[in-house]
C-alpha cells in the first residue's frame, strides 16, 4: 500500500532554471578557489568527477569516489581543496538561489501529504553535500525536518540513474517498492525507479529528458495537476 513519497529536489520540489543555476554555481566556485585554480580548470574537474562519481558501481560513499579523483586531477593539498568546499557551501553557494523559485502548488501538495500520513523522503541525486541540500530545501520554503531522510554525498554510495541508488534508499527507510511513488522531472534519473515497482509521477514543468529516453510514468501533469492528485490521496490511519 502507498505510504512513502520519494521527491526529487532540483527542478522538483525547487523550481529552477537549471542552465543559469549552473552557471551561477560554477560562477561562484571559481571567485572562492581562485588563489588555488582556475575557475573554467576547476568547472572541468569537478565536472569529470561528477561523472566519475555518477558512473560508479562500487560500493564506496560517493563523496570518497569524487575525491579520490579530484586528488588525481588536481596539484597541492587535497585537505586544503575538501576545506574549501565546505566553506563554499555555506557562503558563495548561497548566491545561487537566484535561479531559483518556489512552487505554490508543490507546497501545498507537500503539507497535504504531511497531513495525510505519508511518509516523505527527499529522493535526490545525491551529488551534494548534505548542507548543500538543506539550503536548497529552505529555499523551496520547506525544512529539511520535512523528510524522513535526505540522500547525500556524504551518506549514500551510488547516484542516479543507477538502480543500486534506489536500493540503498528503500533499504535505509525500511520500505519496499510497492510502498512508494517516486516524483521527479527527469524522464531517465528519476522514472527508472519504476523497475524497481516503485510507481512514478513525471513533473514536467521543468522536464529533463538529455538522453531522449521514452518517456514511461504511471502519472504525469503540472505541479498543479500533481497538487490535484494528491488531494484525492486517502488519509493513512496511525
Amino acid at each position: 500500500m502507498l505510504n512513502t513519497i520519494l521527491l526529487d529536489l532540483d527542478a522538483t520540489v525547487l523550481p529552477m532554471d537549471m542552465d543559469t543555476f549552473v552557471q551561477k554555481y560554477f560562477h561562484e566556485m571559481g571567485k572562492m578557489f581562485h588563489d588555488l585554480i582556475d575557475g573554467r580548470v576547476l568547472a572541468k574537474h569537478v565536472m569529470e568527477c561528477t561523472e566519475y562519481m555518477v558512473k560508479n558501481l562500487e560500493d564506496r560513499r560517493n563523496e570518497e569516489v569524487f575525491f579520490t579523483r579530484f586528488a588525481e586531477l588536481v596539484d597541492g593539498d587535497i585537505a586544503i581543496y575538501q576545506s574549501r568546499f565546505d566553506e563554499f557551501y555555506d557562503t558563495g553557494f548561497l548566491n545561487a538561489q537566484v535561479a531559483t523559485h518556489q512552487s505554490e502548488a508543490m507546497l501545498k501538495a507537500v503539507k497535504l501529504l504531511q497531513e495525510k500520513g505519508y511518509n516523505l523522503v527527499l529522493a535526490t541525486n545525491p551529488l551534494f553535500p548534505m548542507k548543500a541540500n538543506h539550503h536548497r530545501i529552505r529555499w523551496a520554503g520547506l525544512s529539511p525536518d520535512d523528510f524522513t531522510y535526505i540522500s547525500s554525498i556524504e551518506n549514500n554510495h551510488y547516484c542516479k540513474p543507477n538502480l543500486e541508488y534506489y536500493r540503498e534508499v528503500l533499504s535505509a527507510i525500511n520500505k519496499s517498492p510497492e510502498d512508494c511513488m517516486m516524483v521527479g522531472n527527469d524522464a531517465l534519473e528519476d522514472m527508472i525507479a519504476a523497475k524497481l515497482g516503485i510507481k512514478t509521477y513525471l513533473i514536467d514543468d521543468h522536464l529533463l529528458n538529455k538522453y531522449n529516453v521514452e518517456i514511461v510514468a504511471d502519472e504525469r501533469g503540472s505541479y498543479e495537476d500533481f497538487l490535484a492528485f494528491v488531494e484525492e490521496f486517502p488519509k493513512l490511519g496511525k
